[in-house]
């Protein structure tokens, strides 16, 4: 993706969230009202004043509106990311998420056999689920993305819309972390 069509799809996105017109968010941010429309189309070269203006006038960091858009649904399977290893002990530790400031996360062990998938209701704004299957297999995620983990494999996603978790083999384990911000 092109810096103009990240800067094009973070305003539509964020402009949008905040629930401004385009009208709206280019009084607030004291830039023309053609020139943002240009910018949310891909076609704009915004310099760094505009898009200083606009990500304060949508409440952002400045590097918000440079930032990919986030993936729906992350995978780590087992035996890859980032591992270190113990000096000590036959010991080794992989990172597959980290928390952001001020979360709240609550953490569960998940028993489930085939049969009826456990469909749930979207969660509040901005909860995202991590899981990491322990035993056995299961299709999991948000019900128009679902994944398919087995033993080690991690996945998150967001738990603000409509999610599945799918026993496909009798004894699935997992581990399952629900965050809020």
């Amino acid at each position: 993706m092109t810096p103009q069509q990240l800067v094009a799809t973070a305003l539509r996105r964020e402009r949008t969230r905040a629930g401004l017109s385009i009208g709206e968010l280019a009084r607030r941010a004291g830039v023309g009202k053609s020139t943002l429309s240009q910018l949310e189309s891909g076609d704009g070269n915004p310099s760094i004043e505009t898009l200083w203006a606009l990500s304060t006038a949508l409440g952002l960091t400045f590097s918000a509106l440079l930032d990919a858009p986030p993936s729906r649904v992350e995978v780590v399977r087992f035996g890859e990311g980032p591992v270190i290893q113990a000096a000590d002990a036959d010991y080794s530790a992989t990172l597959l998420s980290t928390a952001p400031p001020g979360a709240r996360r609550d953490i569960y062990i998940l028993r489930a056999d085939p049969g009826k998938p456990r469909i749930s209701e979207p969660h509040k704004r901005g909860v995202v689920e991590y899981v990491v299957i322990s035993a056995g297999r299961a299709r999991l995620g948000p019900t128009d993305a679902t994944v398919e983990l087995g033993p080690g494999d991690y996945a998150s996603y967001p738990g603000d819309v409509e999610h599945v978790f799918d026993a496909l083999e009798p004894g699935t384990v997992a581990v399952m972390v629900s965050e809020s911000t």
